[in-house]
């Protein structure tokens, strides 16, 4: 028998190729803790140094406006492109998302200052220990209890217990929502429809006190990326409109205030054939030991089969290993993908497999995630255009 060639094995990529999120100096877990701290909250670390304190602070995060996507648009973006040497502190430097780069865990990190290994929600969908079902940590589905969930209090509401003015502005559907409980809670909600008067609003609550910490946010622009690419006249329109929203509350900032432009993952489009899109439904190969799939198409947790962990891990670095970095669960956890620590309650709802993309390419499930495989746009892995967000600074 003819021995194989290296061409039948490719090398998988080393997982230290992976550009880690900058976990602790300037990831999206390091805001509000640098925010907070610059206004007295104790037990708040400034783990972004470049950020000057201010009295009244406001965080705009818009769902999915990426830093690569606003320096692709400058023509649909004037008002942000000329912010864009203001990131960061006036670095002109982006902050990355932390990993996975999707929202429940990038607002549950924004909200708690915490990484996903320890905030615990590390990944679009995951393993819940005590049921062993598929838990959607966007939609809360199946329910389980918030707080046992994620135990952590938000750094709004320890901003509001050391007498911070503080306060969420945002579409009503999100008031009572286990995910802005256990993220975004602390002070006062505030539902309005449009993104005008949320930016209205938004300023009035800035204003409301000596110090102040408020947060608003448009989902709009995810959106449109999702169903139409971030290619398409319907995004570019979307970024127009927001590109404005954050003008009208740039220009009604309170005194002493400053304004943070921010996001929770970028976005890439994948075309739609078999070449960038694999079908885990349709491959026996990937199937073969996977009790559960997990994550979303560019984020990956793999549950195994009790036993056949090793197995899964081989085929999948074999199958996918040139195109995602595939780790076990402890070798992701080691090179510090989730944050600097995984708490022991996190551990068991992290895949036993982690598979992270690097190419233009997705693992769609047709059958078990058919509005997840039509999408257009998507996000989660460690590339730039995902990872990679802007912190647009506006001061008064």
């Amino acid at each position: 028998m003819s021995q194989l060639s290296a061409w039948d094995h490719p090398e998988p990529l080393a997982l230290d190729t992976a550009p880690l999120p900058a976990y602790g100096t300037g990831s999206l877990s390091d805001l509000l803790p640098t925010l907070a701290s610059g206004m007295g909250v104790p037990g708040m670390t400034a783990a972004i140094p470049e950020l000057a304190p201010a009295d009244r602070v406001c965080v705009f995060l818009v769902d999915g406006l990426g830093w690569e996507q606003i320096a692709s648009h400058p023509d649909e973006a004037p008002f942000l492109t000329s912010l864009l040497g203001s990131s960061r502190g006036g670095t002109g430097r982006p902050l990355t998302a932390g990993y996975p780069a999707t929202t429940a865990a990038s607002l549950a990190s924004v909200g708690t200052g915490l990484p996903p290994g320890a905030h615990g929600l590390p990944g679009y969908t995951v393993r819940d220990p005590a049921t062993g079902a598929l838990m959607n940590q966007l939609r809360w589905q199946p329910y389980t209890d918030p707080r046992s969930w994620q135990p952590y209090p938000t750094v709004f509401q320890l901003a509001h217990e050391a007498g911070v003015h503080t306060a969420q502005v945002s579409s009503p559907a999100f008031e009572h929502t286990p995910l802005t409980k256990i993220a975004l809670s602390g002070g006062t909600f505030h539902g309005r429809l449009t993104g005008e008067e949320r930016m209205d609003l938004a300023a009035e609550q800035l204003a409301a006190g000596d110090r102040s910490l408020v947060y608003t946010y448009y989902a709009e622009l995810d959106g449109a990326g999702h169903r139409y690419g971030v290619a398409s006249d319907t995004w570019r329109g979307q970024l127009m409109y927001v590109d404005r929203l954050v003008q009208r509350l740039a220009e009604q900032l309170p005194p002493r205030s400053a304004l943070y432009v921010t996001a929770d993952h970028g976005m890439v489009d994948i075309p739609f054939d078999e070449r960038h899109r694999i079908d885990f439904d349709e491959d026996w190969e990937l199937r073969a030991g996977v009790a559960l799939l997990g994550g979303e198409g560019r984020a990956r947790h793999v549950y195994a089969v009790p036993g056949a962990e090793n197995d899964v891990l081989t085929c999948w670095r074999e199958v996918l290993g040139e195109q995602f970095w595939v780790a076990s669960r402890d070798e992701a956890i080691a090179a510090g993908w989730f944050g600097p620590r995984v708490d022991a309650r996190v551990y068991p709802r992290i895949g036993d497999v982690v598979a992270a993309a690097h190419d233009n390419v997705l693992i769609v499930a047709s059958e078990r995630e058919p509005k997840e495989s039509a999408m257009v746009g998507n996000h989660g892995s460690m590339t730039p255009a995902e990872q990679l967000v802007p912190l647009l600074e506006v001061r008064s």
